[in-house]
């Protein structure tokens, strides 16, 4: 059935539009003509490029970690330790900021745009000490002490959530960020999946509050009653079946990383291409239309790191959530097997209560994913939350990303609050 969909979208969107231009592709040459390695210089090398590669191309100091956490999984953490024009001595105390990704990305989505754009290159010309995590399961993370990802025998290493990744993988890259850089607090931004994964962290595990001095959620996502995503509707009243299925038929992985999506990108949706309008229809069909802020010439880049693989309970996770209309644990299933999990027969709720950590709620009116009557339940159940909303009507999902003016609209509030926190230190 979604392949079906996704033909569907395919064959209205050759049939609706020829051949364009991006029409940021003449901004992206006066760039890349007047600023030598500045921005993002050359798309298809940018597509092929794993993330500590892409960060060295542009001549900004990387580190790669790996942590393991309480489970067995180890993951691969991206830092940027300091700026490369600004703020660029080395082995400098710096306020830490540890940023995550999306549901179907990885911490390439704050580099990929190139420096000046990409949220972590900005974090660090700012002075802030960049950390980049990446969940468990995705191309960065695909790795377990004991468990396969790749076995035929077992779907093991797929069954997590975004709740084991809020309870499990972010007190282990927290913990390990602060004891690196010697802080005992840090700044937190999560975009969408990484902002769920945070109210996962603050409810289930109170005492990582204490370790926050600001979370910052990027189109927030806990509750999705509201939610207009096509992808996620049609998921949700079937979720927990579907699960079930794939499990049976020992699929557990969705979406995974692969060469495929970057060749995909580099023969078809390059400026020029007659194919790159169809390319574009797709990503708004998934993430949100804003053709005003989305700049196709990056679509083979964005190709080449995304999807970046992920566990198909992910998705179904949030299937559940609008299903249910509620903002709760996994549904195992039977009430006896979530009797057995969690001593009740339904998944017990998040108590967002216990959230003290002061929470800044950047949103837009027209994210399908993070409506704004779910925002604002979502306001009223934190303790310490904030709202901002961007000032872009059309402002979607994927703009606070991949967004022309992503910076201007989004970055510079958010790094003016920390700013702000840190002054006070």
């Amino acid at each position: 059935m979604l392949r079906r969909d996704l033909l569907v979208v395919l064959v209205t969107c050759v049939a609706l539009v020829t051949a364009r231009r991006s029409p940021q592709a003449d901004s992206t040459e006066k760039w890349l003509k007047s600023i030598n390695t500045r921005y993002s210089d050359n798309v298809f090398e940018d597509a092929l490029l794993d993330v500590p590669d892409l960060i060295r191309k542009y001549r900004y100091p990387v580190e790669v970690h790996s942590v393991t956490t309480e489970d067995g999984y180890i993951l691969e953490l991206h830092r940027i330790p300091h700026g490369r024009d600004a703020n660029n001595v080395p082995n400098q105390k710096k306020p830490v900021v540890f940023i995550l990704h999306g549901m179907i990305t990885s911490s390439a989505d704050y580099v990929i745009m190139g420096p000046g754009r990409g949220l972590a290159y900005i974090l660090a010309e700012e002075g802030f000490d960049v950390w980049m995590g990446n969940a468990r399961g995705n191309y960065y993370s695909r790795r377990h002490v004991r468990l396969d990802p790749d076995s035929k025998q077992s779907t093991a290493f797929w069954r997590f959530s975004w709740d084991q990744i809020g309870n499990m993988d972010l007190p282990a890259a927290i913990d390990y960020a602060l004891k690196v850089s010697g802080q005992e607090r840090l700044h937190y931004v999560g975009h969408s999946q990484g902002s769920t994964s945070f109210f996962v962290l603050g409810s289930m595990r109170p005492e990582y509050n204490d370790k926050i001095i600001s979370m910052h959620a990027l189109a927030p996502v806990a509750y999705m009653a509201h939610n207009q995503s096509p992808l996620l509707q049609f998921l949700a009243p079937h979720a927990t079946r579907i699960e079930s299925l794939a499990s049976l038929i020992g699929i557990g992985e969705f979406m995974p990383s692969n060469e495929f999506t970057a060749s995909f990108g580099a023969k078809y949706c390059h400026d020029g291409s007659a194919f790159q309008p169809i390319c574009s229809s797709i990503m708004f069909w998934m993430w949100g239309s804003n053709e005003d802020q989305y700049n196709a010439t990056m679509t083979p880049v964005i190709l080449g790191h995304a999807p970046a693989g992920l566990s198909i309970r992910q998705p179904v996770h949030y299937g559940q959530g609008i299903d249910a209309g509620e903002f709760r644990r996994y549904d195992q299933g039977s009430r006896l097997a979530n009797f057995r999990e969690y001593g009740s027969f339904t998944p017990p709720p998040y108590d967002l209560s216990k959230i003290t950590a002061p929470v800044y709620l950047h949103y837009s009116d027209s994210d399908p994913f993070a409506h704004v009557n779910d925002v604002e339940r979502l306001y009223r159940e934190l303790g310490r939350a904030i709202k901002y909303k961007v000032p872009m009507a059309t402002f979607s999902h994927i703009d606070f990303i991949y967004g022309i003016n992503a910076k201007e609209l989004v970055y510079d509030s958010v790094i003016n609050i920390i700013k702000d926190y840190e002054s006070t230190v």
